[in-house]
């Protein structure tokens, strides 16, 4: 592919449309994917991971998939929580048509495919899935996290998976020593190499005084 990587913005090499059998959600389906984009024959195995050993999202509200390629993650969370709003995020334009292609194929209406600087700045998020585009280099992708991270709502939920050998602990202690206080960081399951980092939002403290009745 010479320069051309799956975080490209606009990817050069052919498209080459292929359909294939996933399962996502507990269902059994058929999904669209392309060259160009990451890990186009299958699901692969960090967001296995990160499926695998994370809870059902919420009911509703609006979620985040950062990074979401041809749309595995965010297609399981519009599955799951049809009630909730998907923002399925990626600078790669031929992911994000993907992920629109799939979600009308699967009759999801609740998914918005859309590059990052389209997401509204006064949407707070539920939860956060991601399985980030590490590949893209240390300063990048802390200034990914430094800006989404924020934008979870109180007492909710990041999930991250990282692969232990492209450094998931050093991500793991700097995410603890970046957001602190009002967060907590831990490493919520290892599998097949790979580590979920969950990153908690907690909420404020009350602006007023409490009075204990004993």
């Amino acid at each position: 592919m010479g320069s051309d990587h799956y975080f490209s913005a606009s990817p050069s090499s052919p498209e080459q449309l292929r359909r294939i059998r996933v399962t996502l959600a507990g269902r059994d389906l058929e999904v669209v994917t392309a060259g160009g984009v990451f890990s186009p024959d299958h699901v692969d195995a960090g967001t296995s991971v990160l499926l695998a050993n994370t809870p059902p999202p919420p009911a509703g509200g609006h979620f985040l998939d950062l990074g979401c390629g041809w749309g595995p993650i965010s297609l399981s969370l519009a599955l799951s929580s049809p009630h909730a709003t998907v923002w399925a995020v990626d600078v790669n334009e031929r992911a994000l048509d993907l992920v629109r292609r799939n979600a009308e194929s699967l009759g999801l209406t609740n998914v918005n495919a859309v590059r990052p600087e389209d997401v509204p700045d006064d949407i707070a998020f539920r939860t956060i899935r991601s399985n980030p585009p590490i590949r893209v280099g240390k300063s990048e992708l802390h200034g990914m996290l430094e800006h989404w991270i924020p934008r979870l709502s109180e007492r909710s939920d990041g999930w991250f998976v990282v692969q232990r050998n492209l450094g998931s602990d050093s991500l793991q202690r700097w995410l603890a020593a970046s957001f602190t206080p009002g967060y907590s960081v831990h490493r919520a399951a290892t599998g097949r190499g790979f580590r979920v980092l969950r990153v908690r939002r907690h909420g404020s403290p009350p602006s007023e005084p409490i009075d204990i009745v004993s």
